[in-house]
């Protein structure tokens, strides 16, 4: 009689992994699959970024893809602007959303504008990573959040993650986009959770939010760093017995205006989180929409949990205070429910 063979182990498809290392992973995918993904920025090369999201990328691929450049916010958008416009996926890291005011001028006035100057016969597959949000105590204009910004200026895409695995499947679309993409990744959720996340090139179509959890009474919508603050004031009041409902964007450009209102039809009240400054943010877009779009089933005014009119603050614990928390949230929830 022969003797029983061991079974081949089953490949594995998942890791456990954190927001970062999802994203260097996508990264690593990427540069792989494509001799024409190139990525540099501040200290992104021999350091591998401030927060090791470009961790060992440089000594996989080589100096020629991987590459430090000065602490130039314009320049690196600019060198990234004529690489795309010259057959490759340059990939720029800004090291933190902040920083990319200096650069306004290239972003606004020739990033998104290639596709409409040339009647599409040139595309700029370009994406601008870059950290952003508060949670972790930063200095200041560490801890912006311009997305606003970004979103009002024509022939760009936004996408702001806010799960390990949605982070590596929207880098991914956004790397094979035609179009230029921002790609805001919160700070607070760098390290600060795990989950299994598929191995491979997996993508996630961008302009599709996803649904958190579900219920009848209310719909927060949210995105980035606020959706595990969102979470939490849902568990709060599901234990009150309040049904809610969280919708992450995921994709601020386009957004996915179709699974919003559907979701703010059923329940009939709105609530929107964010922390940005409270005038003029994207939270007032979403809220716009649903004006616009829903009115005649909300049942109460459209409420936005926002940061404030100033500058964030740096370091201090008044960081608290500025931020959106789940107490806050539930208040909103709290005032929707009792108009």
């Amino acid at each position: 009689m022969s003797a029983p063979t061991t079974p081949a182990p089953h490949p594995t498809t998942h890791k456990n992994m954190t927001m970062v290392a999802a994203i260097n992973d996508a990264l690593d995918v990427a540069l792989g699959a494509d001799d024409t993904v190139h990525i540099f920025g501040e200290d992104v090369g021999v350091m591998g970024g401030v927060f090791r999201a470009t961790d060992g990328l440089q000594t996989k691929y080589g100096e020629a893809r991987v590459f430090d450049t000065p602490l130039a916010e314009a320049g690196i958008v600019g060198m990234g602007i004529g690489m795309g416009l010259a057959g490759l996926k340059p990939i720029a890291e800004i090291q933190f959303a902040g920083f990319l005011y200096p650069a306004l001028d290239q972003i606004l006035s020739h990033l998104g504008r290639f596709r409409h100057r040339t009647r599409s016969r040139y595309h700029l597959p370009m994406v601008i990573r870059a950290p952003y949000g508060g949670g972790v105590h930063t200095p200041e204009q560490h801890a912006d959040s311009p997305e606003a910004i970004l979103a009002h200026t024509p022939g760009v895409k936004v996408v702001i993650p806010s799960t390990p695995a949605d982070a590596k499947g929207l880098l991914l679309s956004a790397i094979n986009d035609p179009d230029p993409v921002f790609f805001f990744e919160p700070i607070k959720l760098y390290r600060s959770t795990k989950e299994d996340v598929p191995l491979g090139d997996v993508r996630i179509p961008l302009g599709k939010a996803r649904l958190v959890t579900e219920g009848n009474d209310v719909t927060v919508i949210c995105y980035g760093g606020m959706v595990e603050v969102a979470q939490k004031a849902a568990a709060a009041a599901q234990a009150a017995g309040i049904g809610v409902e969280v919708i992450d964007l995921r994709t601020l450009v386009p957004m996915d205006t179709d699974t919003v209102l559907a979701s703010v039809a059923r329940t009939g009240r709105a609530v929107i989180v964010t922390e940005a400054p409270r005038t003029a943010g994207f939270h007032s877009e979403i809220a716009a929409v649903i004006a616009e779009e829903a009115i005649e089933h909300l049942r109460a005014p459209i409420v936005r949990v926002t940061g404030y009119d100033a500058p964030y603050p740096p370091f201090t614990a008044v960081e608290d205070v500025y931020r959106p928390n789940p107490v806050r949230v539930a208040k909103a929830i709290r005032q929707v429910m009792n108009y």
